[in-house]
């Protein structure tokens, strides 16, 4: 009889034991599959989860803008304007790369503080790319977009766009109309003149010009590009931009 309860003992402990093995198993392997989706979270900036007209902000991959979902990429060799857009580098370089982008677009703003400067330092410096910004408010998500591109409109009108364009982005949390009168006295513009040309949406045309351009060349979500007429679709890493870049060069 003592002999059959240890037997019994001996196997509720092999039970208990298989049992927190295979617990530990369980868990390691969700723990595996954490560990994966975080890492492509990281890489890709998150994951999408709404669209236009929603409050979601992040993207099932790096190459996915803010933008309305079920909609089509822009088309090859689009044909896009520089007209009077502020440009960056020299006007004869051999490629031109035109962004829509939004001010209040989180994209927009990585793009910005991870992609740009490099494009900047390797390509718009050395003289190999004119960089042309246009706007691309998307209104129903980002409420600030178009205000934000007014008041940049206003500083452009005293030669301070670019100026004024970093402000935006370094701090996309403090968006307002406060904020824009403040950053313009910040650059030592005409504050008066700014003031009466923000508060009187002076430049409101020429921000919908641009919107209604970008959408008829196929641009549905920001930030979106055209390196030469080709579509760049969302806040992509430098090395894609790169590599655009380096085959418009050499061919």
């Amino acid at each position: 009889m003592a002999e059959h309860e240890k037997h019994q003992h001996e196997k509720r402990v092999d039970d208990e034991e298989s049992f927190k093995i295979k617990k530990v198993t369980l868990w390691q392997a969700i723990s595996g599959v954490l560990g994966v989706l975080l890492i492509i979270s990281i890489y890709t900036g998150g994951f999408w989860f709404g669209s236009e007209g929603s409050a979601a902000n992040a993207p099932p991959a790096a190459a996915a803008p803010s933008a309305p979902s079920g909609e089509q990429a822009a088309p090859a060799g689009a044909e896009v304007e520089v007209g009077d857009a502020p440009t960056m580098g020299r006007e004869d370089a051999p490629v031109t790369l035109i962004e829509f982008s939004d001010f209040q677009c989180p994209f927009c703003g990585r793009h910005f503080s991870q992609t740009h400067p490099q494009i900047k330092q390797y390509y718009i410096d050395t003289g190999k790319v004119r960089f042309v910004y246009k706007h691309f408010p998307l209104d129903s998500i980002h409420p600030q977009a178009t205000p934000a591109a007014l008041a940049s409109e206003c500083a452009k009108e005293q030669g301070k766009f670019w100026e004024y364009h970093d402000i935006i982005f370094q701090n996309q949390q403090s968006l307002g109309d406060a904020s824009y009168k403040q950053w313009a006295a910040q650059l030592s513009l005409d504050t008066a003149q700014f003031n009466d040309c923000y508060d009187s949406q002076k430049y409101l045309s020429d921000v919908r010009s641009d919107l209604q351009e970008g959408s008829a060349a196929g641009v549905r979500g920001t930030p979106g590009f055209f390196l030469n007429g080709q579509p760049i679709s969302g806040a992509q890493p430098f090395s894609v931009f790169q590599q655009a870049i380096e085959a418009e060069l050499s061919g």
